[in-house]
């Protein structure tokens, strides 16, 4: 019963760690302008973004820290990296006029449905990455990883609950972004291009926090 509970515990924390860092919710009018109002493209194009985070959060988990010590990164310098894409992304966001993406998504009465080929390339970039798995999100990913035990038994065990973890985590990425046409609908279009601002805003804040935290540490690390 004690392994029991352990077993839970160990797998409730991945998806307690990552989901406020992630933040779906701020990410919908983005995703939602990017699928526009094809029911079937929202579905496909949601579906597909939380495939691709789950692969991302589970090779960052697993992985990850082995790929850093590889290359000789530094995961401050991981943060730092991450962060000012984040924080350029923001500002790009920010500053959209003339092809506001969010307005248009609104305004748009006929749904036009995407290729496949279509809805995996933007599945990734910007939705995937940086949006929803950014370099905060595979920066805690890592830190995770690096928790596992090193025996080959108990690393299996702690590798098959992040996994299950992660699952969850892409569990409730897609069912945030498949209803992310009612949140927007219940916006209305001055709400939905508030949000998007906000959510810019919040992307720059979060670029720039990231920097932070990894100068920081960065500091913080013995001279060569």
């Amino acid at each position: 019963m004690e392994f029991v509970t352990h077993f839970l515990q160990a797998m409730v924390i991945v998806p307690l760690t990552l989901l406020p860092i992630i933040n779906p919710i701020s990410g919908a009018p983005v995703f939602l302008a990017t699928a526009g109002r094809d029911d079937q493209t929202v579905r496909q194009l949601a579906r597909q973004v939380a495939v691709n985070c789950w692969y991302v959060l589970v090779v960052s988990m697993l992985i990850g820290t082995y790929v850093l010590e590889l290359f000789g990164i530094s995961l401050p310098i991981v943060r730092i990296g991450g962060g000012l894409l984040v924080a350029s992304t923001g500002w790009r966001m920010l500053n959209s006029q003339d092809r506001d993406e969010v307005r248009q998504a609104v305004a748009d009465s006929h749904p036009v449905a995407l290729s496949r080929t279509e809805v995996v390339r933007l599945s990734f970039f910007p939705i995937t990455f940086p949006l929803t798995t950014g370099p905060g999100t595979i920066a805690a990913a890592i830190a995770l990883g690096a928790k596992l035990p090193s025996q080959p038994a108990l690393y299996v065990v702690a590798a098959f609950v992040a996994v299950l973890g992660t699952a969850i985590t892409a569990l409730v990425i897609y069912l945030v972004y498949r209803h992310s046409g009612k949140l927007m609908q219940r916006l209305g279009d001055i709400g939905a291009l508030v949000m998007l601002r906000l959510a810019a805003f919040m992307l720059l804040c979060i670029g720039i926090e990231i920097i932070w935290a990894g100068w920081l540490e960065l500091n913080q690390l013995p001279r060569p």
